[in-house]
């Protein structure tokens, strides 16, 4: 996983097949899936509705789901920009995806096609989701602002509640020899990944990020030698995505 990352675009307005690294779809209004197969998406970054691939899984095909989907809770760049008070927030121009709730096919088939769910803002979709023991607390530190001093993180997992702490505001990150750049406006750390890929899964295994965003789950799981696949609609995040997982070696040599 250390060579070139792949962006799939799936389907355009031609509603054509697209044929790469060995991973055919129909795209036609026929609707007819050809075939789809992990170990073809395995390291790659798709540009699609997370759905469409997800249909197409079997049953448990993947170790474990980590992912950040949209809450649904009207954030905006315009609400962002109104934001924080020790620098100005940064532009991430308009965006729209977070005006409503994922619809529950979404949640029902994150739940099919995988072994173990880690869901952040997992308290946005409680009613769909199974009753947990092992919520993660993350405390970001955030001083005075309007932002969340906490988010929820719902998981499948048996285990008892954990709290993390981590700074994550604005220009003050936990680490700031390390600073991380933002890509995205809800962007996680990659630091904060790890800790849960750490705790809640091991090497090897397949993780499945449908909401891949600027790919800050697929960095983490590189770093920890974890199989990864990313699915996000926007191309601007999948290209993003792809170009921090092709640095990641770089980034490992200059530390």
């Amino acid at each position: 996983m250390e060579g070139f990352i792949s962006i799939i675009f799936v389907g355009n307005a031609r509603e054509e097949y697209w044929e790469i690294s060995g991973l055919l779809i129909d795209n036609t209004s026929s609707g007819q899936n050809i075939k789809m197969e992990v170990r073809d998406l395995i390291g790659k970054v798709i540009c699609t509705d997370s759905l469409e691939i997800m249909r197409q899984l079997e049953d448990d095909e993947i170790d474990i789901i980590l992912t950040d989907p949209p809450y649904g809770i009207g954030e905006t760049n315009e609400k962002n920009l109104s934001r924080g008070k020790l620098a100005k927030p940064r532009d991430y121009g308009h965006y729209e995806w977070d005006l409503k709730k994922l619809d529950k096919e979404y949640i029902d088939e994150i739940l099919r096609v995988s072994k173990n769910q880690i869901i952040f803002g997992g308290n946005y979709y409680a009613n769909w989701l199974p009753p947990s023991s092992c919520w993660i607390v993350w405390d970001k530190d955030n001083g005075d602002n309007d932002f969340a001093d906490c988010e929820l993180v719902w998981t499948s997992f048996k285990s008892a509640v954990r709290k993390v702490k981590y700074r994550w505001n604005g220009m003050l990150q936990e680490n700031m020899r390390l600073k991380e750049e933002r890509y995205h406006p809800t962007q996680k750390p990659v630091a904060l990944i790890r800790w849960i890929l750490e705790r809640y899964t091991k090497e090897n295994d397949i993780v499945l990020d449908p909401f891949c965003g600027s790919g800050s789950i697929l960095v983490a799981c590189k770093q920890l030698n974890r199989q990864f696949i990313g699915i996000d609609r926007e191309p601007k995040y999948c290209e993003i995505a792809r170009w921090r997982l092709a640095q990641e070696p770089l980034r490992r040599w200059l530390r």
